[in-house]
């Protein structure tokens, strides 16, 4: 299978002006949507309320996402809610207390801590990495890339995205003076400070260093 390359030329500043993602939910096909909100579990069920909504769902899934022993583990140090990026099947329920359910198709993110319903630009953001000792971060969108790094300046990079199989993506930069290599892949990955969860693991190589953490798609890239 050969991989497919796209170039990206455009430098930053990639993130000049704050927008809340407020607008409404944006369905990637005709059955499954995705959505950011409040999680929280109430007598053993799961209920989640979109963003800027009052509205509730139930939370159902086969068991494959896990969702409920990462909830259970996040919510172990205190009450949520929790934030959480999902993507699922919305219905009715036979509740009579929510306004429906939604049966899980993918879990991007779940958190206590950081932003998240009022996370600036999330609409932009193709690909969001970060690791630990020493902090790191890396912020994808069209424009091109942010590099940010404990007691350094935040770097701009123009990158080459390469798609592998098995939804892998290398993404990489050799402009500045910088060699900057960041790999990312389907793998659910715990961040090893905050407990956050996330669907993707992250490798970035930068200069010959390796550096391992976490990612997820941003609003920009559903998949």
């Amino acid at each position: 299978m050969h991989a497919s390359r796209i170039l990206l030329f455009a430098l930053l500043p990639l993130f000049a002006s704050c927008q809340v993602f407020s607008e409404k939910p944006k369905t990637d096909s005709p059955q499954h949507t995705r959505l950011q909100g409040e999680l929280s579990l109430e007598a053993g069920q799961l209920l989640f309320r979109p963003c800027q909504e009052q509205r509730r769902f139930v939370i159902t899934n086969d068991g494959t996402t896990g969702i409920m022993r990462d909830t259970s583990e996040l919510l172990a140090d205190g009450p949520g809610p929790l934030f959480a990026d999902l993507r699922g099947q919305l219905a009715a329920s036979q509740r009579t207390d929510v306004e429906g359910q939604l049966t899980l198709s993918q879990v991007y993110r779940l958190q206590r801590e950081g932003q998240g319903c009022d996370a600036p630009n999330f609409k932009r953001i193709i690909v969001h990495a970060s690791g630990q000792e020493p902090g790191w971060s890396v912020t994808v969108s069209s424009q091109g890339l942010v590099l940010n790094r404990v007691g350094e300046e935040p770097l701009a990079l123009p990158y080459l995205e390469e798609q592998l199989p098995e939804g892998r993506l290398n993404l990489s930069s050799d402009a500045n003076g910088q060699r900057l290599v960041l790999w990312v892949a389907p793998q659910r990955c715990v961040d090893s400070m905050s407990g956050a969860v996330q669907h993707m693991s992250a490798e970035l190589r930068l200069n010959g260093e390796v550096m391992r953490g976490c990612a997820y798609f941003g609003g920009a890239r559903n998949e």
